[in-house]
């Protein structure tokens, strides 16, 4: 009897999600059945997606370069894409490296590097509150420290040129942009952690006008930003003294601008 009728419940749910305007239907109702502990809680869930609600927030999960990120309700939620910027940062890393997260949102990519490399100390910051809460759950049990202020205004004075890789998914979409957004972003997640300015670039501008009083000899500064925007952001790293390299995923769909502070050579 139970197989029956979990199909029906399955294929009932994928209908209304589906009317509801949820492209991947069917995967959804099969998590919100495996996360549901009553039909009771199994309709709430399912009520919550339907209304819009980011699928994330009702699960209380996004599942992120292979593992599940806690994604608290008001949350910023990790993107696909940034699975590239940190597979790229993941590259730069080597054992006992200072690595920093900033605008860390629910701490996904420190949270995967700390996967991705043995014996780092991680940093990660946010202005967000319930962001830096949420992310503390993440980043915490993987041994790093999450603080909560103003891009670097919140990060111990004891990490300045002392940083070697440096991630920043900073929001990047111009203001007027942000109306075009799909619901679940722009109705769900924080405007601090969405719009950039009115270019969108406003919060890269001060991450890389300040890296280098940050970044350790040879430390690397990674931004993830828009095809589009990427020849900027590159000039803004280059101005600030660093050098700078675009790369781009076709997998991912996904843009990070590379750059890096020269070693000091003494004769």
């Amino acid at each position: 009897m139970s197989a029956p009728a979990f199909q029906t419940s399955h294929s009932a749910i994928t209908a209304r999600l589906r009317s509801a305007g949820c492209v991947f239907a069917e995967d959804e109702a099969q998590l919100l059945i495996a996360a549901a502990q009553s039909p009771g809680h199994l309709d709430r869930l399912v009520e919550q997606r339907a209304s819009g609600l980011p699928l994330e927030h009702v699960l209380g999960w996004a599942e992120f370069c292979g593992q599940r990120i806690a994604v608290d309700p008001g949350v910023f939620v990790p993107r696909r894409r940034t699975e590239y910027l940190a597979s790229e940062a993941a590259r730069l890393i080597r054992p006992g490296a200072v690595v920093v997260d900033l605008c860390c949102g629910s701490g996904a990519v420190g949270t995967a590097l700390a996967a991705a490399a043995d014996g780092i100390e991680l940093h990660a910051a946010d202005v967000d509150p319930t962001a830096v809460r949420c992310a503390r759950r993440n980043i915490g049990p993987a041994g790093g420290q999450v603080h909560e202020g103003d891009l670097y205004s919140a990060l111990p004075a004891t990490l300045r040129g002392r940083v070697d890789v440096l991630v920043a998914n900073a929001p990047y979409v111009p203001t007027d942009s942000i109306g075009m957004m799909p619901p679940e972003a722009r109705l769900h997640e924080p405007l601090v952690a969405l719009d950039g300015g009115a270019d969108g670039m406003d919060v890269q501008r001060r991450i890389a006008g300040e890296a280098p009083l940050w970044l350790a000899p040879g430390g690397h500064l990674l931004i993830e930003t828009s095809a589009r925007q990427a020849p900027t952001t590159a000039a803004l790293l280059e101005r600030a003294g660093l050098s700078a390299k675009v790369v781009h995923s076709e997998e991912f769909d996904a843009t990070v601008v590379l750059g890096k502070r020269q070693k000091i050579h003494r004769e």
